[in-house]
């Protein structure tokens, strides 16, 4: 299965970078893209269980799905998240 979800906070490259790298560590997930125009993520999974945790993963690395609260430790943890993804490539 194929599931999309926009999220808040992606900012550029080095933010779709960190997502791409920790969101494929979760098993079952795979075929991760990122579209940074439009804070979109995309990938395949099994089940409705491996798409919670990949809403869990992204919350985690700051950024949340537009559904889930933008508060300010979430913006603060993409920035973080972001920076490591531009030291990482």
């Amino acid at each position: 299965m194929n599931t999309s979800i926009t999220v808040q906070n992606l900012k550029c490259g080095g933010c779709a970078n960190t997502i791409t790298t920790k969101l494929a560590e979760l098993e079952n997930i795979s075929e991760i893209s990122i579209d940074v125009d439009n804070s979109v993520v995309a990938f395949s999974h099994n089940n409705q269980a491996e798409v919670i945790a990949v809403k869990e993963r992204l919350k985690t690395l700051g950024y949340p799905s537009v559904d889930d609260d933008n508060n300010l430790v979430s913006k603060a943890k993409s920035f973080v998240s972001c920076a490591t993804g531009k030291l990482s490539k």
